[in-house]
């Protein structure tokens, strides 16, 4: 990669104006950052500078990016003592899959990515070749992260890394990546391209700056490597990003299945693995009668039952953790990965979804926190209804004589709370 880019009642209502007035005045008063607060983070900026200078960035450099900068304290996820919490609002963690993963979002997107394989064909192939990894898929990320947008508008990264180091849930994970974001800086990418969402992810395919310098690639010869504007770098980035988390060439993202009757939802998680010859021999079929070759059968795989009983299942080999390790949601996996099937001439999914209610975040934490007090579960307590808690709900269900389906519902957290 090139170094370029590397009162009292009397008279008034005046008087309950005015304290009406007040009362607001002091409320926003209150939410605002205070001066020392401000004090603060100018201290933590300025004590960036050994490891920005480790990294190559010159004083001149971090100055300018400096000067002038203010947190940004609108951000979710961060931790400020005397605030309410503002969690993510991802689509992926508050909304239903029937939500997520509409019908005619894929029939859109992927009429829409067909028409970029083939205005992309030369440059997919040569992805498929020298990287190992479908076009349709990087097309499929393309879409999901920008809506094959060919500029990504967003805030401003520096602040929204500096803001997140500053006062973060992971700061040190999101100074490191302020450290690179000015890192890009300094090898020349310009400051209105640094554009991200809240988390900081930048381009047409969402990469964090260490992302950037891991796998950023110059693809289409320009002399650098443009996640920003070049549609053939986003997307052979992203491809090598894939790659480097460890995908397996020529074999599946996840399979379809329709259960058996009787499944046992509680075994959906990722350390039962087994090869998907044995799952089919206990009554696992592909969707629409699909035939698997035999490398395919003899590939292992965990169980994925992303509401429980109910709605479509799958199995899932290490490819769908790589895309998993990419976004860590599974809806934005099933999404990414269904997606780039329809755009490669695939069905949609065999099973609908249910229209089963989202339980809220809040209530899944609370869910979580008592499962785990009686030993059931043993994950992070994130409010997420993901593998390991529908599989550790399962087992409570089973455990309590209840119907087994492993998806979480007010009514069964109010039975657990009684």
């Amino acid at each position: 990669m090139a170094n370029r880019w590397t009162g009292a009642k009397c008279s008034s209502r005046p008087l309950r104006l005015a304290a009406v007035v007040v009362s607001m005045l002091l409320g926003l008063l209150a939410a605002l950052p205070s001066r020392a607060g401000d004090a603060a983070f100018q201290q933590w900026l300025q004590a960036t500078w050994p490891q920005a200078q480790a990294l190559g960035v010159s004083r001149a450099t971090f100055d300018a990016s400096i000067r002038g900068l203010e947190p940004d304290y609108s951000l979710p996820d961060l931790a400020i003592p005397g605030r309410p919490e503002l969690a993510p609002q991802q689509p992926e963690f508050v909304q239903t899959p029937g939500q997520y993963l509409r019908e005619s979002a894929f029939e859109r997107l992927a009429a829409q990515g067909r028409r970029l394989a083939a205005d992309y064909r030369v440059v997919l192939a040569r992805i498929e070749r020298e990287i190992g990894v479908p076009g349709s898929l990087v097309l499929a990320i393309w879409a999901r992260e920008s809506g094959y947008a060919r500029e990504f508008r967003g805030r401003d990264a520096l602040r929204v890394l500096a803001t997140q180091g500053f006062a973060g849930r992971r700061k040190d994970f999101f100074r490191n990546e302020f450290l690179y974001a000015l890192k890009l800086l300094e090898d020349g990418v310009p400051r209105g391209d640094l554009r991200s969402s809240w988390g900081g992810a930048m381009g047409l395919t969402q990469f964090l700056p260490s992302e950037y310098y891991k796998y950023a690639v110059d693809f289409d010869g320009d002399g650098k490597a443009d996640i920003w504007h070049s549609v053939p770098d986003a997307l052979a980035s992203a491809a090598r990003q894939l790659k480097g988390k460890g995908w397996q060439n020529g074999e599946p993202w996840a399979i379809e299945v329709r259960p058996p009757r009787a499944v046992d939802c509680t075994v959906a998680e990722p350390s039962r693995a087994i090869p998907i010859a044995a799952w089919l021999e206990q009554g696992y079929v592909p969707a629409y009668h699909r035939r698997l070759p035999p490398h395919v059968l003899a590939i292992k795989a965990s169980l994925l039952l992303p509401e429980g009983i109910y709605g479509p299942a799958f199995l899932t080999p290490k490819n769908y953790y790589v895309l998993k390790d990419y976004n860590y949601s599974d809806l934005y996996v099933l999404f990414v990965g269904h997606l780039a099937d329809r755009i490669a001439g695939g069905k949609p999914f065999e099973t609908p979804w249910s229209r089963n209610a989202q339980l809220k975040t809040a209530d899944v934490a609370a869910l979580q926190q008592r499962l785990a007090a009686l030993g059931f579960y043993h994950d992070k307590i994130d409010g997420k209804a993901g593998m390991l808690t529908r599989a550790a709900l399962g087992a409570y269900q089973k455990a309590n004589g209840l119907k087994v389906d492993c998806w979480p519902t007010e009514e069964l957290l109010a039975q657990m709370r009684r």
